[in-house]
């Protein structure tokens, strides 16, 4: 999830360590670090450990870059941000501290004039190199970009791709699917736009008049483009748009809505969830007949009309046990949030996986432990590590959320691992080990990346 856009311009009074709030003995409400609940040495080896960040809306360094997100929710009505969001959250100043060296506990206007000189120094001295030096700094050895296309600054190794494909859920007039809510009437044109672009590539100005040349024409020469072009992964922001719920659909019945509207018409709701059900199925079976995962956004937001019910994992259990999707690999991203338990009970399933980004933003490392732990306990080869770094502003860029997110991470990490190692459920060595592959070796296999 990348949260609606902020500026993050008055920081006043704030400390600069990443806190949480947990019980003392006696019941009464103490502050804690998150050191205090984890074993020092696993955190020591935790913090070594070279991520791969499972998800992230990374900028490249072209100024006013747009291409992070295929549904950028600044362009929504205005709604609520969770607090650790917002702007009188200490972790803001940790990350200007830890990434920039920053001097001062407060935004005072002449001390932000003088961290913006600092942070534009920075960007003019590393170049096209400034996303990796990034890296560098908060311990990440490559991250995957959610993007509709890579720039400069963001190649791979370092760097790798994850694209958009609900557009190729909708070749059809979205005019009746947009009036569902105010938020989905700014969110549906977004994906006719990048649909059309994914037409121009195909060098077509519009789709085809049969359901059967819209597949063979336009849904599989994309994907294969963006698996030459470097694609892992390929991701739907469908909760934004639709519930989750993506039943069977025979063909028969996807092709008659398609021919009957293709070349004009509103199809009505039901008509066209029958078409998005036979569609999503279909890019995922090809997703994985290509080497790529399908990564899925599942979580209580964001927006002031989202359906938070509508994001709820379980939703998916039919796609996930079609035996034609069993090629394809699948990841729960941002952990269902609400609904982390439903998660946890999918990854039951051979090729599902989850990941834990927006949460290490959005939840205290405390919190986050605490899902973390069940999943862990049964599963720890399907957990994935993730940051949802993203930019807030002119003054917070992905870099700031990468750290927050990362640091936030390792820390729940260690606290429920050290909590496993006290109540004796795991050795320490196989703590470190679970700790490796929730951070990293997880993913490399996944995704068979060229690392150790």
């Amino acid at each position: 999830m990348r949260p609606q856009t902020i500026a993050i311009l008055a920081l006043l009074g704030c400390g600069v360590a990443l806190t949480t709030c947990t019980r003392s003995r006696s019941g009464d409400a103490a502050t804690t670090s998150p050191q205090s609940l984890s074993d020092p040495v696993l955190s020591a080896y935790i913090d070594t450990i070279r991520a791969v960040d499972n998800h992230t809306h990374v900028n490249t360094v072209v100024p006013g870059d747009s291409e992070f997100d295929a549904l950028p929710l600044d362009a929504l009505l205005p709604f609520p941000l969770p607090g650790r969001l917002r702007p009188d959250n200490p972790d803001w100043i940790a990350a200007y501290r830890a990434l920039y060296d920053y001097p001062h506990t407060d935004l005072s206007e002449p001390h932000l004039a003088e961290l913006r000189g600092t942070m534009q120094k920075a960007a003019r001295d590393h170049g096209e190199k400034f996303p990796e030096w990034v890296l560098d700094r908060i311990g990440t050895e490559t991250m995957l970009a959610n993007r509709i296309a890579m720039g400069p600054g963001l190649a791979p190794p370092r760097f790798r791709w994850v694209s958009y494909v609900d557009a190729l859920m909708l070749p059809l007039s979205t005019k009746t699917e947009a009036g569902a809510t105010p938020d989905r009437q700014k969110l549906y044109p977004l994906e006719e736009k990048l649909l059309k672009r994914y037409l121009a590539d195909l060098h077509l100005d519009r789709v085809p008049a049969t359901l059967d040349a819209y597949l063979t024409t336009v849904v599989t020469p994309t994907l294969e483009r963006q698996r030459q072009g470097g694609c892992v992964a390929v991701k739907f922001e469908a909760a934004y748009l639709r519930p989750l719920d993506f039943d069977e659909a025979p063909i028969e019945a996807a092709q008659s809505v398609y021919s009957r509207y293709a070349n004009g018409g509103e199809p009505s709701r039901a008509e066209y969830k029958t078409l998005e059900d036979f569609l999503f199925r279909y890019i995922a079976r090809e997703a994985g007949r290509l080497g790529m995962a399908v990564h899925i956004h599942s979580f209580e937001g964001a927006g002031a009309f989202y359906q938070a019910a509508g994001s709820d994992p379980l939703l998916l259990e039919p796609a996930f046990n079609d035996p034609g999707l069993r090629g394809t690999n699948f990841v729960i991203v941002h952990g269902g949030g609400m609904y982390a338990p439903h998660a946890g009970a999918m990854i039951a399933k051979p090729n599902v996986y989850l990941d834990i980004s927006a949460l290490t933003l959005i939840y205290t490392p405390a919190t986050l432990a605490g899902t973390l732990r069940n999943w862990l306990l049964q599963y720890p080869e399907k957990v994935l590590f993730g940051s949802d770094a993203s930019a807030f502003g002119p003054d917070a860029g992905w870099e700031l959320t990468a750290w927050i997110g990362t640091t936030s991470g390792r820390q729940a990490l260690s606290i429920a691992l050290s909590e496993m190692m006290r109540n004796g459920e795991m050795s320490r060595t196989r703590a470190q080990e679970i700790a490796t592959m929730v951070m990293r070796t997880n993913a490399v296999q996944l995704y068979k990346l060229p690392l150790k």
